[in-house]
């Protein structure tokens, strides 16, 4: 089963209306002449971290409780970015996360590149500190092994030094670890196995910047350098830390702040140069429901220290950039997004998919010959209260600010009440979805409101969408300015009619809203109901 739910989430192109290589018609940053717009990626990608080998960059971010996790992202360009992996194909320990683990699972990893292999280096916060490697971020990660079981140590970042000697710094969860805005680093084996002690404490940031965390270790000119972001995630700043030393003390300084801008927090993120020499700086934003989008800002180099952004008054602390020139890599490339639209064509499913919690190969299965997604309808729980504690949901990020994604659907419902749902999900959801009702296929909304919280969800009321059970239907979700998403479904997907009120997703726990599909029955059957998916299809609003 394991080898089936690998092959699932391999990318490869799919042929059809869209092209699984297309850019998205939600939000693209290059502005196609020699500028960028912020952010660079208009979704979810929390904590972002960034390593250039050659004229390549590669990017991971937090997945938390999603399946796959620890998405890996290529670039030429530090603009134009694709999925092109996942180095987690399941979140261990697995029993535990065959169940959704909301706030749990990926937190803040780093990504590195050292002696011809790739690590990722990320914490669990109930469990310790994990690491991945690779020969090729394009193919198989290792298993991920745990280098060190503690609670509440997250955050971690290697450096390997120039005396062969290799150091991991990291921080504190205080919600487990019941200590919080300082820094570590421990002695770690050269092989990123282990840590060999436990640890020097080289910053505390209770004074003056509370909640440090997220701490990245580069080495530059003879120093050692640690970027942390301090001040809470949606109000925070960027620290630069500078010694001589490993172990401090330390120099501090405020690089990066909100400034007069809109750009919320700006922090937790990459320093990265380009093959010309030049210095840039990747981070996120917090933007509520639609999680934390990434930008990208110019860096450079003054009194030792980075200057990160638009440093108006010189004082060496800049504030983010909405436009600006693209990073020089010596040449110009096509645009590349992150993939949304999925035709289905592909023996395998595109990377943009992720579960709620690890997968059962039989909840999804691409049916190439057909050109569908068939899902099958999934028992829900005893005491099931609602969607929040279900791992079958397959979702992707929200893929810009406002959007329409639209999707093709054949229901062949073997028993009354299997129903096939478009949702947006979050702490709060709402979905629009198809069941059978006698001759008819039925439709109608379903929201609920403090999912999180347990709280049930209301069912609408019902209106015929066809009277033919065999026939196609199209379900779409309209999301305007302020994630405001509007409901609709069609026989002929060319009239659409609106169904319910309008629905302000909400963000889920330390991620973004999503959309996606979800496929439940109430009972046991020995043979499930199937939703034949043709296509899922964003453009812009």
């Amino acid at each position: 089963m394991r080898s089936i739910v690998l092959a699932m989430f391999v990318s490869f192109a799919a042929a059809g209306v869209y092209s699984q290589n297309e850019a998205s018609r939600a939000w693209v940053a290059d502005l196609g002449d020699g500028t960028y717009r912020n952010p660079i990626i208009h979704a979810d990608y929390s904590d972002p971290d960034v390593v250039r080998v050659g004229d390549d960059f590669y990017m991971t971010a937090s997945s938390f409780n999603a399946v796959p996790g620890l998405p890996i992202l290529h670039s030429k360009d530090l603009v134009n970015w694709r999925i092109i992996n996942h180095a987690i194909r399941e979140l261990e320990p697995r029993e535990v996360f065959s169940k959704p683990q909301h706030g749990g699972g990926v937190w803040a990893p780093s990504i590195r590149y050292h002696d011809g292999e790739f690590y990722i280096f990320y914490g669990d916060p109930d469990f310790g500190i994990y690491m991945t490697k690779t020969k090729d971020p394009a193919g198989e990660w290792s298993r991920p092994l745990l280098i060190k079981e503690a609670k509440g140590w997250i955050d971690p970042c290697p450096l390997w030094d120039d005396d062969g000697n290799a150091y991991l710094v990291h921080a504190f969860a205080g919600s487990r670890a019941g200590i919080k805005s300082i820094l570590v680093v421990n002695r770690m084996s050269p092989d990123g196995t282990r840590l060999l002690d436990d640890g020097v404490l080289v910053f505390d940031g209770h004074d003056a910047d509370p909640t440090v965390e997220g701490p990245k270790f580069y080495k530059r000119d003879g120093h050692y350098y640690i970027l942390a972001p301090a001040g809470g995630v949606a109000t925070g700043w960027q620290l630069a830390l500078r010694s001589k030393s490993i172990y401090g003390p330390y120099e501090k300084k405020v690089v990066l702040t909100q400034g007069k801008t809109a750009i919320n927090g700006p922090h937790q993120g990459a320093l990265i140069d380009t093959p010309t020499g030049e210095w840039w700086f990747v981070h996120f934003q917090d933007k509520g429901a639609y999680g934390r989008v990434v930008h990208l800002q110019p860096a450079s180099w003054n009194g030792g220290f980075p200057v990160i952004g638009n440093d108006a008054d010189g004082d060496g602390s800049g504030e983010p950039v909405m436009d600006y020139r693209k990073p020089d890599v010596g040449r110009t490339y096509p645009i590349s997004t992150p993939q949304d639209s999925d035709e289905f064509n592909s023996p395998t499913l595109g990377p943009q998919w992720q579960w709620h919690g690890n997968p059962k190969a039989e909840w999804a299965l691409p049916f190439p010959t057909r050109g569908v997604l068939r899902m099958n309808s999934v028992k829900l729980p005893g005491e099931y209260k609602n969607l929040w504690e279900l791992p079958n949901l397959l979702l992707q990020k929200f893929p810009g600010e406002e959007f329409i994604a639209t999707a093709k659907v054949t229901l062949n419902s073997r028993f009354d009440g299997e129903r096939f749902g478009l949702i947006v999900m979050g702490a709060n959801y709402s979905l629009i979805g198809v069941e059978r009702t006698g001759n008819n296929l039925s439709v109608r909304r379903s929201t609920a409101i403090d999912a999180d919280k347990g709280m049930a969800g209301d069912l609408g009321r019902a209106e015929v969408l066809s009277r033919d059970i065999t026939a196609p239907f199209y379900l779409r979700v309209t999301v305007s300015k302020g994630a405001i998403s509007t409901f609709s479904y069609s026989s002929d997907g060319k009239d659409f009619r609106e169904l319910g009120e309008k629905f302000t997703a909400r963000e889920g726990r330390w991620i973004g809203a999503k959309i996606g599909f979800v496929f439940t029955r109430p009972g046991t059957f020995n043979d499930a109901g199937t939703a034949d998916i043709d296509w899922i299809r964003f453009e812009k609003r």
